[in-house]
């Protein structure tokens, strides 16, 4: 394994998020994917518009911005999961295949009931956050437990192969990461 993807649960305060944490009773409720380690480039099935839940689709999330900057503290968990450079190559062709034809996709209101009902109904061109997750992983080459459809975010807490390499607040994290990278640059240049 050269390489690694990051799995990135979050619990925002949207009315909707607070609603599928009352439902679920699980800490986070949405989950997104990066190929980086500096959450630059978070991708995930999500509102287009931060004031409205619907519509959605296929979005680059970016911290501090749209619903993630909408709130000073976010909880997340952040997973490592490695994987080989084949793989990442892989996962960047699917990334790009969703940012090039994010119109064709829809957020998968209908399937969210599926899930709740542990009902596997494969939508083509519909996906919620975790089934996006689960179905990228997937093509990958990366096994599941399950039908990717049913993925919760939850679940990718349980993964065997994912590392938990940080458990806290979104924004601090995102910045402090970029501090240490600034600071890494800066001895670069300095040498």
């Amino acid at each position: 394994m050269d390489d690694y993807i990051y799995l990135i649960l979050t619990q925002t305060g949207t009315r909707p998020a607070r609603f599928f944490r009352f439902i679920t009773k699980k800490p986070y409720n949405h989950v997104s994917l990066s190929g980086d380690a500096s959450l630059s480039r978070m991708y995930s099935f999500c509102r287009t518009y931060r004031p409205f839940p619907l519509p959605a689709t296929f979005n680059r999330e970016i911290v501090s911005k749209g619903t993630l900057g909408q709130y000073s503290s976010i909880p997340c968990e952040i997973y490592r999961v490695p994987v080989s450079s084949v793989q990442k190559e892989e996962y960047n062709k699917i990334i790009r295949h969703f940012a090039d034809n994010r119109n064709i996709y829809s957020y998968n209101v209908l399937g969210l009931l599926a899930v709740y009902l542990n009902i596997d109904w494969k939508r083509k061109k519909s996906f919620v956050c975790s089934q996006f997750v689960a179905y990228t992983m997937e093509q990958i080459g990366i096994p599941l437990e399950k039908p990717s459809s049913l993925y919760i975010p939850d679940d990718f807490r349980r993964l065997p192969y994912a590392d938990l390499i940080y458990s806290g607040e979104l924004n601090s994290f995102y910045y402090n990461y970029k501090i240490k990278e600034n600071s890494n640059r800066q001895r670069v240049y300095a040498h």
